[in-house]
């Protein structure tokens, strides 16, 4: 129920965000807005989401960063997919790490392994991976399968990663902490003073919760803000004026198609 008012009141505030007119922001603020597809453009029809399909739809418009969700076979391959089960986008309620690739392939052909997307998009689109918390059966071997998988990526330049949760970067620390961003929800203060602690990449959260003051206290310490979900020219105007780049939408074609329409 309170996340169910949570979504309805943020459902609102984004309504009357796209109503509020907005200046155009300058040249320069548009050539260095980054777009990011929320599991790529999708519309969980005939184009799911986190899916090689919805990932190359975004960066053939243009798109800058896809985000998208890693999850483990029971054989330990890491796989691009948002749920611990399949039950919400192919109606089966099997959990993903009771089955091996060879089977999460036969019966959900659409599921792609990281290696297959690091293969097609590294290094042509930003990545903006996230680390799932879920119990890690073999912790050192998969920190090693994750390590090994973006070998060939530069980290900050080609990925980052994405954790709702700080204590999941000791999956990912076999790179810098600048690699990793956190990923605010209504704990935003306290992730806020530890992103700034522990010397993070930066902030990512919804747009009401990321407020300026905030804004200027990671941006003063060399770190990123990066707020979603923006779905509007309107709420996409606000966020760039006042001086955020990295901008997360589940439109994210149609943004980047407002940005491209005012670059000169």
């Amino acid at each position: 129920m309170r996340a169910r008012l949570q979504a309805g009141l943020m459902a609102a505030i984004d309504q009357i965000s796209a109503a509020l007119p907005r200046r155009v922001p300058d040249q320069a603020t548009l050539r260095k807005c980054k777009i990011i597809s929320h599991r790529g453009e999708n519309n969980n029809r005939n184009v799911l989401e986190n899916t090689l399909e919805a990932f190359a739809i975004a960066r053939q418009a243009g798109v800058w960063g896809i985000e998208c969700d890693i999850r483990w076979s029971a054989d330990l391959v890491p796989l691009i997919h948002h749920d611990p089960h399949c039950g919400r986008l192919f109606g089966d309620p099997v959990a993903l790490d009771t089955l091996s690739f060879a089977q999460i392939r036969e019966r959900f052909p659409l599921i792609p392994s990281l290696q297959e997307l690091v293969a097609e998009f590294g290094g042509n689109t930003h990545l903006m991976l996230e680390i799932k918390a879920e119990p890690y059966r073999d912790p050192a071997r998969q920190k090693a399968i994750l390590q090994d998988t973006l070998a060939e990526l530069e980290p900050c330049t080609d990925y980052h990663f994405l954790l709702l949760d700080p204590q999941l970067a000791q999956y990912a620390n076999f790179q810098p902490p600048q690699t990793c961003f956190l990923v605010a929800e209504l704990n935003v203060k306290r992730l806020s003073r530890i992103c700034l602690q522990q010397n993070f990449g930066g902030l990512t959260g919804h747009y009401l919760l990321l407020n300026q003051a905030l804004q200027r206290r990671h941006m003063q310490a060399g770190q990123r803000i990066g707020t979603g979900f923006i779905h509007s020219r309107n709420a996409l105007f606000r966020e760039l004026n006042r001086g955020v780049e990295w901008i997360f939408s589940n439109r994210a074609v149609h943004i980047q198609g407002i940005v491209d329409s005012y670059i000169n």
